[in-house]
């Protein structure tokens, strides 16, 4: 299949009513940090963009918000293609220009102060990054609090950074400033607004 057929399929079958799908099911996961979405498989993105993370971009992404790739995605035309024909999504130059971040390899992701933080007017102008994992039951474990949790919930999502705890304890004190991270695994994802507190790391 060549570039501009694989750019042109796999979209969503029913765009209003699977973007609704996919919104909810977002925004019930950023209320309830830690709380794990089911997530029928509405797009078939060319590899190696996750059929999950194509369906939150198709949701989330138009023209007026750029999107950053890392390499892996970067390198392939046919993901770039289908984005920029599903979504508008024009692409960032660099992370700190961009509304949303797909990374297909979390484990070697820029530091999270290198994209948008947004800024103490407007800190809904940060970037959301949209992490490619494959689970969220077997990586080391999340122990999570904060707003939306009852007492504490935790998760614990494959290929992550070395100290990416580090990094989220500095994402939290540019509070109200700092990103925001959906993960994406196969069927399903979780969300860790810039609210959540990530206690421990645990091997």
């Amino acid at each position: 299949m060549d570039i501009a057929t694989q750019s042109i399929e796999g979209g969503f079958a029913d765009p209003v009513f699977n973007a609704q799908t996919v919104f909810r099911a977002v925004m019930d996961a950023m209320a309830r940090p830690g709380s794990i979405e089911a997530l029928p498989q509405l797009s078939q993105p060319p590899a190696p963009l996750s059929a999950t993370a194509g369906a939150i971009a198709l949701a989330l992404c138009d023209n007026d918000t750029p999107l950053w790739l890392d390499p892996p995605l970067q390198a392939e035309g046919a993901v770039k293609s289908w984005l920029g024909f599903h979504t508008g999504a024009p692409l960032a130059n660099t992370p700190a220009d961009a509304h949303f971040a797909l990374i297909a390899n979390p484990a070697e992701m820029a530091a999270l102060d290198g994209f948008s933080q947004g800024t103490q007017e407007y800190p809904d102008r940060s970037t959301t990054l949209i992490l490619l994992v494959g689970d969220l039951a077997t990586g080391p474990s999340l122990l999570l609090e904060g707003p939306g949790i009852e007492k504490a919930a935790m998760i614990a999502p494959t290929g992550m950074p070395r100290h990416f705890v580090e990094q989220w304890k500095q994402n939290n004190k540019r509070f109200p400033r700092g990103v925001d991270i959906i993960l994406a695994a196969p069927g399903s994802l979780a969300c860790l607004p810039r609210t959540t507190r990530i206690k421990t790391m645990e091997a």
